[in-house]
């Protein structure tokens, strides 16, 4: 039984709110959420943070990143993630639906962006201090515009945020070496690759069946890969199996032999050394590592 909470967009809501779309500033937002936000959770929606006060850790699917002035946080639907703050946070937070934005401009996609693009990507982006001046107007305009009542309030909600968006694309660490990499096509086949994946990693484990799934040979996905995100396809495939296990190891009440078979692994010694092989740690010692989160 998993024992994370996916957090839905209605539990955030005001009064004055979308439907689909939530703002706040970073402080108040955190003391009004305090039972739920701060125990490893997932969402519904999309997510994004900037700190202009604090420091701390965010852990997103078991990787730490280091919160200070300037940390700006992208989280997509399913993320699991927790905060740990070494000293008061402030700031500012927006997130939103697929459909809150994808509705509003019919033809653009929020994977266009670099930091929604894939689960691959970091969800960490690190600003300058004259970046930082600049794009806290950015969000307190946002959450200006999200607690009052005005019309158009939807539309112009949905195109501050995409400003924001594109000029944190712009800055986004990966993003020019990505899109000099990599043609249209490759983007696309690695986007429709991301969705078969993880529709189809408990199951189908082999490159074969991928590449079969995109009609192109194994070889060719695999250059299609390694051009794009300097992994191979195999590797992509391990690591979204080995995700979903810490994900079931340290937030689920399964044993670990259950947790293999859910993920096809019969055979669960086989599957500890896997885990081993590409974590360092064996799935029980990863376990006690995060008893800390049993509540």
């Amino acid at each position: 039984m998993k024992i994370v909470p996916i957090l839905n967009i209605e539990q955030f809501e005001h009064e004055e709110s979308t439907t689909s779309f939530y703002s706040n500033n970073l402080k108040q937002h955190l003391k009004e959420n305090e039972t739920i936000v701060y125990k490893p959770h997932k969402h519904d929606f999309f997510l994004c943070v900037l700190f202009l006060k604090g420091s701390g850790v965010h852990e997103v699917d078991f990787n730490s990143y280091p919160i200070e002035r300037g940390s700006v946080f992208f989280l997509q639907p399913g993320q699991t993630h927790c905060w740990e703050f070494h000293s008061p946070p402030q700031g500012y937070i927006f997130f939103h639906t697929r459909s809150f934005y994808e509705f509003s401009f019919s033809n653009t996609k929020l994977t266009q962006f670099p930091f929604y693009y894939s689960y691959k990507n970091p969800p960490h982006l690190s600003l300058t201090t004259s970046e930082v001046l600049r794009f806290a107007k950015c969000f307190d305009e946002i959450n200006v515009e999200y607690h009052q009542e005005s019309i158009y309030k939807e539309q112009k909600l949905a195109s501050l945020i995409t400003i924001i968006y594109i000029d944190l694309s712009r800055l986004y660490a990966d993003f020019g070496d990505s899109k000099k990499n990599s043609s249209p096509t490759y983007l696309k086949t690695i986007e429709v690759l991301d969705k078969l994946i993880e529709t189809g990693y408990k199951t189908q484990k082999s490159a074969q069946f991928y590449a079969n799934e995109l009609n192109i040979t194994p070889k060719h996905l695999n250059r299609i890969t390694k051009t794009t995100i300097n992994k191979t396809t195999t590797e992509l495939i391990t690591e979204r199996i080995l995700l979903e296990a810490k994900r079931l190891i340290v937030h689920s009440n399964n044993s670990l032999t259950t947790i293999a078979e859910l993920l096809g692994y019969e055979d669960y010694a086989y599957f500890s050394r896997v885990f081993k092989s590409k974590t360092g740690s064996s799935p029980l010692a990863f376990k006690k590592r995060y008893d800390r989160y049993k509540v």
